[in-house]
């Protein structure tokens, strides 16, 4: 299907260190794009059962690429169609990079934006050379619903393997490849994938499916354990409607700002990001309001502590699922995370029937979740199913686990067949906890070996970062993973002491490898030369 190329010896890394970074063959013409309209993609081409497809428009944009729309169509004839889209350029660099969405979907993403965390002084990969694609990964979202939270998918089977299982993914990859040798008369060199949330996921998921299809992998925040974390979002959607438990946004700053004055200097310095989350043991009793009723925005109540408390708490259900998952490992709403993105987190009013748009993200995602994948009655109130005690519903979550988490941690394929995966997670997460990530990275370990994942895999969690660089977080990340990521795959030249920026405060950082993390030792303060992992 492709070439991998050099991962040589040591002596061979040091050499290649000293060489420019050069795309793997010249740029090549302007693709064919008028002749690509109405062109039938066979479903002989995809490695997937689907019943072929059709490009349904094929232009030069405004912005000098070549667009192409495309429809894949399903195999069962009431799932929705796979809708795809591909940028080409003009001078093409012979590779080809494909983009994760997020949330459930529904909507393709924009192929002239930068991947997870990326550069803010480098070319997007459109603009590097890249033919870029994606897809909404099997359905549509209706126009009236928040972005990325319109579930009424799931009453679908084929959609639903589309969406959470990937399926999506190679379809997509395997037409767009087909549309790219049209275009340019010849396939991609390299072909890289890159996401966040559930892009992240997907990033995982095509390295554990299919380890031979790409090349280089970026996962940034990844969602990859779907169902553990669904659950535990509707345990804590169960607890933030009781009366009086949600912490309103006047409360959520003072969580954050009490746990930055408790925890912020531990690493060394007082910047207003906790580097080390693993040190910061705050104690959100001591915001207790006295007698433990709610006495305004001061204090806490006893049962907005306990609110709080199960947020940043691992939930554990006492039954099995196919998944073979236990448990999601909380939030760390305790250790710096940014209570000025309520959105993401608690939201700024209580989960109620109906689901109110302002409640948090995970909260209307559990309420579409329960209504379309596990249900399927639009009529059903979220709030009467307990994660904890599930009942009639027991079997259908553990059908669902062994499509939505995506927990394989055996990269070991991947890595055979020459892969390269950077794994990225902000400390401050609010929407996926890093905790999960790092439990992931810690399996993938176990099952390939130290030594072994060194060669295919580097983790980074960036301190005070939040999910998706969302609202104003306190460390707003950019790192430029692509360029390191092709002279990994291009050399065998691993990342060595990345640095990232945080674009907010012009201020940089070590990315250390986990479980490491930049502690200050002297001089500037701003300056990543001034810490230590």
């Amino acid at each position: 299907m492709k070439t991998r190329r050099f991962a040589g010896p040591v002596t061979a890394l040091l050499l290649a260190a000293a060489l420019p970074l050069a795309a793997p063959a010249a740029a090549t013409a302007a693709p064919e794009c008028a002749g690509l309209a109405g062109l039938t993609i066979p479903a002989s081409v995809v490695s997937l059962p689907t019943t072929g497809g059709r490009v349904t428009s094929a232009a030069v944009v405004p912005a000098g690429y070549c667009q192409v729309d495309a429809d894949l169509f399903p195999v069962d004839p009431a799932a929705p169609a796979i809708k795809l889209r591909v940028a080409l350029p003009e001078n093409w660099n012979r590779k080809a990079m494909m983009f994760g969405g997020g949330g459930f979907n529904g909507t393709i993403p924009d192929l002239t934006a930068n991947v997870p965390f990326g550069p803010a002084d480098q070319p997007v990969p459109l603009a590097r050379g890249y033919a870029v694609f994606a897809s909404d990964s099997g359905h549509q979202q209706n126009p009236a619903s928040p972005p990325s939270l319109d579930g009424s998918f799931g009453v679908n089977d084929e959609a639903v393997k589309n969406f959470a299982a990937g399926d999506a993914l190679k379809k997509t990859r395997d037409a767009s490849l087909f549309l790219i040798r049209h275009a340019y008369g010849r396939s991609p060199a390299e072909t890289f994938f890159a996401g966040g949330s559930t892009g992240g996921r997907e990033a995982l998921v095509v390295a554990q499916r299919w380890p031979t299809a790409f090349d280089g992998v970026i996962s940034a925040y990844p969602a990859w354990n779907n169902l553990a974390e669904i659950l535990d979002l509707g345990y804590l959607t169960q607890v933030l409607s009781q009366p009086g438990a949600f912490p309103g946004p006047d409360k959520q700053t003072l969580l954050y700002n009490s746990v930055i004055n408790a925890c912020d200097g531990l690493d060394g310095l007082r910047d207003k990001v906790v580097s080390n989350p693993d040190s910061c043991h705050f104690d959100p009793r001591t915001l207790r309001c006295p007698g433990g009723a709610d006495a305004g925005p001061t204090c806490l109540s006893d049962a907005q502590i306990g609110a709080v408390t199960a947020m940043s708490s691992p939930f554990r259900w006492p039954y099995r699922i196919a998944s073979g998952e236990t448990q999601y490992p909380g939030f760390p709403f305790l250790s710096g995370a940014d209570m000025r993105t309520p959105f993401l987190g608690f939201g700024t009013t209580a989960p109620a029937n109906p689901m109110p748009v302002t409640s948090g993200y995970g909260m209307q995602y559990w309420d579409q979740w329960v209504k379309y994948f596990l249900t399927r009655d639009p009529r059903q109130n979220s709030l009467e199913i307990d994660p904890r005690q599930p009942g009639k519903w027991l079997d259908r979550i553990s059908a669902l686990s062994t499509i939505e988490d995506r927990n394989n941690a055996d990269l070991r394929p991947f890595a055979r067949a020459g892969g390269k995966l950077i794994l990225l997670h902000g400390a401050a997460d609010e929407l996926v906890s890093p905790r999960s990530t790092n439990d992931y990275y810690e399996r993938v370990r176990a099952v390939a070996g130290p030594r072994a994942t060194e060669s295919f895999l580097r983790y980074y969690v960036v301190p005070g970062a939040n999910h998706a660089n969302f609202g104003t977080p306190a460390f707003t990340a950019s790192w430029d993973s692509l360029s390191a990521l092709e002279r990994w795959v291009d050399r065998g030249q691993a990342p060595s002491n990345p640095v990232v920026t945080d674009t907010s405060h012009q201020r940089t950082r070590p990315l250390c490898e986990y479980p490491a993390w930049p502690r200050y030792r002297t001089g500037d303060p701003n300056a990543a030369a001034s810490f230590a992992c």
